[in-house]
């Protein structure tokens, strides 16, 4: 081996330091919009190659926040690194140029460097210089070259080429050969600019003098320093043969597609030789100066001449390949000759486009705007011309878009607003095509997943909820549940249920309902009465968790329905002081005769209001009934002599509900002859104050209903005395002369309305009648007599006498004033039950009776 076979590692990082001082600092080169620095292989670990933080004009101190790196190939070695504390690009592991860059030329580091946060893309070229870091080598250390005795001067012997893995001035630059006598040195250039050694005769040999030359042929760089290999050359004198094989041509070129199988004959070489027997029997091998690639790739018959192709074809790692073919005889002292054989790739469309994703920024925003970055994408194609050049799409129906900023690099954008609840994923098909022929194409998807934001309000499922709640609900019960939707997912879908705030009844709305604020559950807090409030509304509300938060708000109408849980009320007729409601029925009542009505409310509603009557018992069922609708208690036939003066009664109203619930009344019918000056239980109204005051015609009232004869006898000189009367005012044409005659309101009946029985005034049936009558002398002074009359009955009888006390000043009633020459009034006064608890079928008088009064 060489001079610097042997130096050691430690010599080789001097050389790189010293190469260093010799270039210079390597300095930011611009190159097409791109910067490109140079660097020696074979630094070590750490050593500084550019400052790309200042040459970028990048922040230093942002660098680590912005995740400044390196993007690299999967599995590539990643020979440069970037310090983020200063932003200088130092070596990360030894480069080895030969390693790096096979083929000669220059070897350049392509860098893509990315800064996020904005997103950012920068392309870096490295270019790796070569050092003198390798000795020439030849194939074999020593080697035989046999010349024939007869070779001729002048004659050629290519010579075994050094091998020099580094490149330019640093492979190998020139051969040397030891003196001696016989041969001298030509060193041969070949087209790819590498040098090999012929080794010419200049003097003529002579095997019997000397059958054996041996030389040194020593092989030189042009590096700094200088590196050499040498190999010993033993030159054997052959006997004479005195032909050569020859080629048709020096030269050959072929074309080859690259995609050609192995076997495929590449060309078909001819050599002849004139001499005869072995002496012309050719043989055809690769010359000794053959790189081993070739060996690899080609193979040549011995026999034939054919040269083959034995191993694959790769246009992108080799365009052209030179193989040097030698033909030598089989004589003794054979002579080789050698032809070049130059086999031109031809590229083929044999490599789909590789698409990398570079950096990837996902999950994205559904609010991004458009032009968002979310991915920086590269593609290659190792095909080259129209074959290597490749566009890049996504596919159809997406919102996204690709932008190219460098060649071969784009950028995913968005176009337009995303919608996560639309669509929560995308995934996004990107083609690379190239131009090709037949195109070739490669499909990457990308899957973009969309981050929800608040950006959908709460929804309910209706738009108003209608709740029937019973009455007297257990507390806490549940009564329903409201549900409401956000498409939002995650923290912003999850909804909170409130009540708003509110009053009912005066009342705050949290004192009847409560709500679950996660299951939407309702529940009453207290029991509700269907007598006290019917319905009420509240407002609940929905609330998502996000930010900030959304809400929606929906009305509940809340209908108490009724449960039959009043039982009915007897309003009438009431019994006094806590005893049995007593009523007094004339013996003379015929079929039909209304004795009195039964009311009863119910507070209940619908049909658990509906009331129905009934007699429950009786003393006689056969004498009696009642309507079972309006509860008119009414005679079924006329009274007979037999039949018991006392009636015991039991009414039962009973409602319509489920179950019913009923209440009943006691009733003592006295059957009586004649009718007294007394008021029915079955009356609703109460007594006027003046007939409940101790006065003195409260005790005359009761002397006078003590004595029948007495009463007889005052209603005959009554009844003449209105005869009397009505005959003179007829006479008189509706005057009113008596002086006695000012309480006597309305207007004067006519005289066909009075019948010559006992009562003078008789008016439909069903009324009741007050008529005021003036007496002269006949009554006493300053007095009224009121005649109350039964509707069947045919005869009359004084119930009781009022006193005739002028009105109050504050006690102006129009109906009640007289006009002049008018002094008989008959009224009507129906009495009415409750109407605010009755229904209107059973708004009806209670009891029938006419009054008539008198005024003295």
């Amino acid at each position: 081996m060489g001079a610097g076979a042997g130096s050691g590692r430690g010599q080789l990082f001097l050389r790189s330091l010293l190469f260093l001082l010799l270039v210079g600092s390597p300095a930011p080169r611009p190159v097409g919009g791109q910067l490109r620095y140079a660097v020696p292989e074979e630094l070590e670990h750490g050593a500084f190659v550019a400052n790309l933080g200042e040459d970028l004009g990048l922040d230093v101190s942002t660098l680590s926040a912005r995740r400044f790196r390196i993007v690299s190939r999967a599995g590539a070695r990643q020979y440069l690194e970037v310090n983020l504390e200063n932003g200088i690009l130092f070596v990360n592991e030894r480069i080895d140029r030969e390693e790096v860059c096979e083929a000669g030329g220059t070897c350049l580091l392509h860098l893509q460097l990315l800064v996020e946060s904005p997103l950012e893309l920068y392309r870096v070229e490295v270019e790796v210089l070569d050092i003198n870091d390798h000795a020439p080598t030849f194939p074999w250390q020593e080697y035989v070259l046999e010349v024939a005795e007869s070779a001729v001067l002048g004659a050629r012997f290519p010579l075994e080429s050094a091998q020099d893995p580094d490149v330019g001035t640093n492979s190998v630059h020139t051969y040397r050969l030891s003196p001696n006598g016989f041969f001298s040195l030509e060193v041969q250039t070949r087209s790819d600019a590498s040098k090999f050694a012929e080794l010419v005769l200049e003097r003529a040999l002579d095997r019997e003098q000397q059958r054996a030359h041996q030389v040194l042929l020593t092989a030189l760089d042009g590096g700094v320093p200088e590196r050499s290999g040498t190999a010993r050359i033993l030159v054997t004198v052959l006997d004479a043969n005195d032909n050569v094989p020859a080629f048709d041509q020096p030269s050959y070129g072929v074309s080859l597609p690259e995609d050609a199988p192995a076997g495929t004959l590449v060309i078909q070489l001819n050599a002849t030789d004139l001499d005869e027997g072995p002496n012309g029997e050719i043989e055809y091998s690769f010359s000794g100066h053959a790189p081993p690639r070739v060996r690899e790739l080609f193979h040549v018959e011995p026999r034939s001449g054919q040269v083959l192709l034995k191993g694959p074809l790769d246009y992108e790692r080799a365009s052209l390949h030179e193989l040097y073919v030698q033909a030598k005889d089989r004589g003794p002292s054979a002579v080789a000759v050698h032809c070049r054989v130059l086999v031109h790739l031809l590229d083929v469309n044999d490599n789909a486009p590789e698409v990398t994703l570079t950096s990837v920024s996902t999950p994205v925003l559904e609010d991004a705007p458009p032009g968002t970055v979310i991915a920086v994408i590269s593609v290659l194609d190792r095909d080259s011309g129209d074959n290597g050049r490749v566009s890049c799409e996504v596919g159809p129906d997406v919102p996204f878009e690709l932008r190219s900023s460098f060649r071969n690099y784009y950028t995913l954008v968005t176009t337009q607003a995303l919608d996560r609840e639309v669509v929560p994923e995308y995934n996004v098909s990107i083609t690379a095509r190239d131009m090709g022929s037949p195109t070739l194409l490669t499909r990457s998807t990308l899957t973009i997943p969309v981050s929800d934001v608040n950006d959908n309000a709460p929804r309910f499922l209706q738009p108003s909820y209608s709740v029937y709640v019973m009455e007297n609900n257990a507390p806490g019960a549940s009564i329903c549940s409201v549900s409401a939707l956000d498409p939002d997912c995650q923290q912003n879908a999850y909804l909170s249920y409130s009540i708003a705030d509110g009053h009912i009844h005066g009342m705050p709305v949290g004192t009847y309902v409560s709500i679950n604020s996660d299951s939407g559950h309702m529940y009453a807090l207290r029991s509700l009465d269907y007598e006290q409030i019917r319905s009420f509304q509240i407002q609940v509300q929905a609330q998502d968790a996000g930010f900030p938060p959304l809400s929606a708000n929906v009305t509940v109408h809340i209908f108490v329905l009724d449960q039959n849980d009043n039982a009915p009320v007897i309003v009438s007729p009431m019994p006094r002081n806590g005893s049995v409601a007593t009523e007094l029925v004339p013996r003379s009542a015929g079929p039909g005769y209304l004795v009195g009505t039964v009311s009863a409310v119910d507070a209940d509603a619908g049909l658990n209001s509906r009331l129905s009557y009934q007699l429950l018992q009786a003393t006689d069922f056969t004498l009696f009934s009642v309507a079972p609708d309006t509860g008119e208690l009414r005679t079924l036939r006329s009274f007979l002599e037999q039949d018991a003066t006392r009636q015991q009664l039991v009414v039962q109203v009973r409602d319509g509900g489920q179950p019913a619930l009923s209440a009943t009344v006691s009733l003592l019918l006295s059957v009586v002859e004649t009718m007294p000056q007394t008021l029915s239980d079955f009356s609703e109204f109460s007594l006027p104050p003046e007939a409940s005051s101790s006065s003195p015609l409260t005790l005359y009232l009761l002397v006078s209903l003590g004595s029948i004869s007495f009463t007889f006898l005052l209603a005959i000189l009554i009844l003449t005395a209105i005869r009397c009367r009505g005959e003179r005012h007829s006479r008189q044409g509706d005057g009113c002369s008596p002086p006695g005659c000012h309480c006597c309101p309305g207007s004067r009946p006519s005289p066909d309305s009075l019948k010559t029985s006992n009562l003078m005034a008789q008016p439909p049936a069903g009324t009741t009648a007050a008529t005021c009558l003036d007496v002269p002398g006949g009554g006493p002074p300053g007095y009224c007599y009121k005649v109350c009359l039964g509707p069947e009955s045919a005869q009359s009888d004084f119930m009781f006498l009022k006193p005739c006390s002028p009105p109050r000043n504050n006690e102006k009633d129009p109906r009640k004033q007289s006009q002049p020459g008018q002094h008989l009034q008959v009224s009507k006064q129906i009495k009415q039950p409750n109407t605010d608890c009755l229904p209107p079928s059973m708004q009806r008088p209670a009891l029938k009776r006419y009054q008539i009064r008198w005024k003295g």
